[in-house]
């Protein structure tokens, strides 16, 4: 007669805290140390020490006692949206550096409106854009390494012209893309040969 093994009991659930963390969630908690240390919040000593442990945590928990003792950094869906409105003249953001909140409203106009995210360092999971072609339209520009989402845009008259590929870099930002084409058309895309040669220019120059 063949014995009978127990079943195996089922390994428990780990803790919300006792996840491991990413090379996103260590950044998260470095850049967090790094403010605070220019913030005169805590020494450059402690810095050093914190950072280090920093980037060897394992585990939520570990990270979260690094930062225990800090202002916790608004949350970017607390942020308000950032309305770009073309008007007569027409408006963009971008190519400089600027800061992208988790929400994004564009309004052609008249004049248009050009969104360049290709050189923001953006630690967002997603960015919601809300574009509206109206009379002049609206183009997005994204770096290779993102994706969109075009799914819940009404292309209206003017259309939605989606020119991104699938290829999405781990840790780097989805945009999802709503709105309407309205006349004007709504074109998102990645960098084309002009200003690919720009930002080669201004890498070298940094």
């Amino acid at each position: 007669m063949t014995a009978q093994h127990p079943e195996p009991s089922p390994r428990p659930a780990a803790l919300p805290g006792d996840l491991r963390a990413s090379h996103d969630d260590r950044e998260a908690v470095v850049e967090q140390l790094r403010d605070a240390a220019a913030e005169g919040r805590i020494d450059l000593d402690e810095l050093d020490a914190r950072l280090e442990q920093a980037l060897t945590s394992k585990t939520h928990n570990e990270l979260a006692v690094l930062t225990a003792d800090l202002p916790k950094p608004p949350s970017p869906a607390s942020q308000p949206p950032l309305v770009v409105t073309g008007g007569t003249f027409g408006a963009s953001r971008g190519p400089e550096r600027w800061e992208v909140p988790g929400h994004v409203i564009a309004h052609g106009g008249v004049g248009g409106v050009k969104l360049d995210f290709t050189r923001v360092d953006c630690r967002l999971k997603e960015v919601a854009v809300e574009a509206y072609g109206e009379v002049s339209g609206v183009t997005i520009v994204i770096p290779d390494t993102w994706a969109a989402d075009t799914s819940g845009t009404d292309p209206g008259f003017g259309g939605l012209t989606d020119k991104t590929t699938p290829d999405r870099l781990p840790g780097t930002p989805l945009i999802r893309l709503t709105g309407s084409g309205g006349a004007g058309g709504v074109v998102i895309r990645h960098p084309n040969r002009r200003e690919r040669r720009k930002l080669d220019s201004n890498s070298l120059k940094s």
